[in-house]
């Protein structure tokens, strides 16, 4: 690995022009081609798991899918509403929605108890993924019948609008998390480098493999289809380990420039940099991808999109690494050369660069860990432990559509049309399959159960009885006058199908039921997923374990490494607990505790902490192993790796905790527990994990840390410690 990162990147010094236009044309051609084939984004028939995802097939295999919906509240804007204006408004929106091709019907209107509000239901043809792109032609009829009765309210929502709502809020979310985190990176950056040209290198760099990513996400998703999570995962991690990757490469090239002292050439300094930090980036990268495949085995089309998003940008970021940065770092070498030899010329001293080698406050921070290494390690292991306690109470829910933004127009009337028509808040559609002869045996049976569920104080009513076209399929809808993502909607699903269901349907002989509906949804898609947690918590194991000892040639660091992301990991997930399944912090943050955890949240932020714990871990111990193969001993590695690496790996954990704090601002309470989490995680992984535990552990267990083999010292590079006061690269 270490002699591919060498000849791309002597290749790249070599010819710099043409890596950097060779560059400028695959980001081009990435967005070219993914524009011309477009995205192929997930059906309907992609989300469907358990038992509501096979009751759905059922009902679509007869025709009898439930139909996406938009309801149009009529009321009066002041006073009592005129019921004659009401219903001639209702009149005329019922003759204008059904002119528009994307109407396959409309209700009768329905007056609320109070017979303040007139609900006019308008139902649209194809699927619930496709409807949102058809909501405007609704909004616009809405919109005129308003302006032609002033005097009355018309206020529309429903599935459609709502989606439709929460796409525009996250894509003005993400433009804010853009307009936070650029700066703040910028200005990290000048920091760093003190200079805007290598500032904004790792930027710039970051900003085209995001934009080649999203382009070949593009192509990838006619492969694995996008659930639409795919962008907002390209620009979160792109961003992050865009500029790490770049960030490590950049400090190494100027740490080697400073020890050589103006004797090695820009092609030299990029070639040592390219066998040492470009391995660490390889390695990074290829354990970021590796941990993030195991979502696949999650057997779901979101976690799915979020895996290929993320595993395309890192493998574009990892390339940018490899092959425009050293052409660019030749370039802006070369002008620095210029510069000292034009300063020679008119007898002014060359500028010097300082040499990192850690400094006072990064030695003060590694002396506990080198005095006292067994009490630092069992201090900060009991105090990630400490963190991880909430995540004892963790409680997974599905996020449902209950939890979105009120800031969205349409939850705001979704709220005042759960108000005014409690009974239709939720609906359970219960679906049976059976041989046609049986059609009239289903018919009774459903019939009974509409009786039982009539008797039940969680059900309300049910809707007439549909049939197929061949009599093998039918469906019932039953009505639940409870909040979706209440107690009550949930135990009038568990009703129905352990107690009503079998007592009635049950009993037709070779039929085939289930329960579809949100409530349902709801519950199966978290059971689902926890039934394939082992399976991806164990591959991400064993392939953390595999990347780490292979990366290091060592069994104990590979143990060392899934320990330690382990603990990181379940302090940050008990930290979420903390803050989102209770209320203290609703204010602090700008959300509404929903006394839960996004069911994809868990799963998702281990994999990815995983592979961006790898970051750090590989880099800080490539480090080590590098001044251990130059022959000095592991105590005095660890010390000064660990020192030398300090300021590389602040500076990325900065960046990324930045890029991640953003997304902590967005309305979308998903999207604020993953930020939250990453962030939280980065900050624990950089200042306690790598800073506190990793050199007290390495510490205490000596040249054991190399087992079952200290890697072999090397006479030249022992040779070379004593000539020039620093360690060889490990260049095989």
């Amino acid at each position: 690995m270490t002699s591919f990162t060498v000849r791309t990147a002597r290749w790249s010094a070599r010819h710099p022009w043409r890596a950097i236009v060779g560059w400028l044309v695959f980001v081009a051609l990435c967005l070219g081609i993914g524009s011309a084939v477009g995205t192929h984004s997930a059906t309907t028939a992609d989300y469907r798991v358990g038992e509501a995802g096979r009751a759905e097939a059922m009902a679509a295999e007869g025709h009898l899918e439930r139909r996406p919906t938009e309801q149009v509240l009529i009321s009066s804007r002041s006073g009592p509403v005129d019921r004659k204006a009401a219903e001639a408004a209702a009149r005329d929106l019922t003759a204008r929605m059904q002119r528009l091709p994307e109407v396959a019907g409309v209700a009768a209107p329905l007056l609320s108890e109070e017979r303040g509000i007139l609900m006019v239901e308008v139902a649209l043809k194809g699927e619930e993924r496709d409807a949102k792109e058809k909501v405007d032609a609704l909004t616009e009829q809405t919109e005129a019948v308003g302006r032609a009765y002033p005097e009355l309210s018309l206020e529309e929502t429903g599935s459609p609008s709502i989606s439709k709502g929460v796409d525009r809020q996250r894509g003005d979310d993400l433009a804010l998390s853009e307009k936070i985190t650029l700066p703040v990176t910028l200005i990290t950056l000048l920091l760093v480098f003190g200079s805007v040209t290598m500032a904004g290198v790792p930027l710039l760099l970051a900003l085209s493999s995001i934009a080649a990513a999203v382009g070949l996400s593009m192509v990838a998703s006619h492969l694995s289809p996008d659930a639409g999570v795919g962008t907002n995962v390209i620009l979160m991690i792109g961003l992050a380990v865009g500029v790490d990757y770049t960030l490590f490469y950049l400090k190494r090239e100027r740490e080697e420039r400073v020890r050589s002292g103006g004797r090695l050439s820009s092609r030299a300094l990029v070639e040592l940099a390219a066998a040492t930090s470009g391995r660490a980036v390889v390695v990074s990268g290829l354990a970021v991808v590796a941990s993030t495949a195991t979502l696949y085995l999650a057997s779901d089309v979101i976690f799915s999109s979020l895996a290929t998003g993320t595993i395309v940008v890192v493998l574009v970021a990892v390339a940018s690494s490899l092959t425009v940065l050293p052409a660019l770092l030749v370039k802006l070498g070369e002008r620095q050369e210029r510069r000292t030899l034009r300063r020679a010329a008119r007898g002014k001293p060359a500028r010097r660069l300082r040499d990192d080698d850690g400094g006072r406050v990064w030695a003060a921070l590694l002396r506990p860990a080198s005095r006292r290494p067994l009490a630092t390690l069992g201090v900060s292991v009991l105090a990630l432990l400490a963190l991880a306690t909430p995540l004892a109470g963790l409680k997974i829910t599905e996020m449902s559509r209950d939890t979105h933004s009120r800031d969205i127009p349409a939850m705001r009337v979704y709220d005042r049309l759960n108000e005014a028509f409690p009974d239709r808040r939720v609906t359970h559609q219960v679906v049976v399959r059976a041989d046609a002869a049986r059609s009239g045996e289903v018919t009774r049976a459903l019939r009974r159960l509409a009786r039982r569920a009539g008797d039940d104080p969680l059900f309300t009513g049910a809707s007439g009885i549909r049939t197929s076209a061949d009599r093998r399929i039918s469906t019932l809808e039953l009505r639940v006058p409870f909040q979706g993502d209440s107690d009550q909607a949930y135990a009038s699903l568990e009703h129905l199908r352990t107690s009503h269901l079998p007592a009635t349907v049950g009993r037709v002989a070779g039929a085939e039921f289930g329960v579809s509906g949100d409530v349902a949804r709801y519950t199966d898609y978290p059971a689902h997923q926890n039934s394939r947690l082992p399976l991806v918590l164990g591959a991400l194991l064993l392939v953390t374990f595999a990347m780490t000892a292979y990366a290091f040639r060592s069994v104990v660091l590979g143990l060392i490494g899934v320990a330690l992301n382990l603990l990181s990991a379940a302090a940050s997930l008990g930290l979420l607990v903390l803050v989102f399944q209770g209320s203290w912090a609703e204010g602090l943050l700008d959300f509404r505790s929903t006394g839960s955890i996004g069911s994809r949240v868990p799963l998702f932020l281990s994999v990815i902490l995983f592979g961006l714990s790898m970051d750090y871990q590989v880099f800080v111990v490539s480090r080590i192993r590098e001044a251990v193969l130059a022959g000095v001993p592991t105590r005095q590695a660890v010390l000064d790796g660990i020192r030398r690496s300090a300021s590389v790996v602040t500076s990325a954990a900065v960046v990324m905790t930045t890029v991640f704090v953003s997304f902590v601002f967005l309305h979308i309470i998903e999207m604020k527990q993953i930020g939250f989490v990453l962030a939280t995680a980065v900050l624990l992984d950089a200042f306690v994990v790598r800073i506190m535990i990793l050199p007290s552990a390495m510490l205490l267990l000596g040249e054991v840390s190399w087992w079952p083999a200290r890697p072999p010292v090397r006479t030249a590079a022992v040779s070379a410690e004593k000539t020039d006061g620093r360690p060889a690269a490990d260049v095989r």
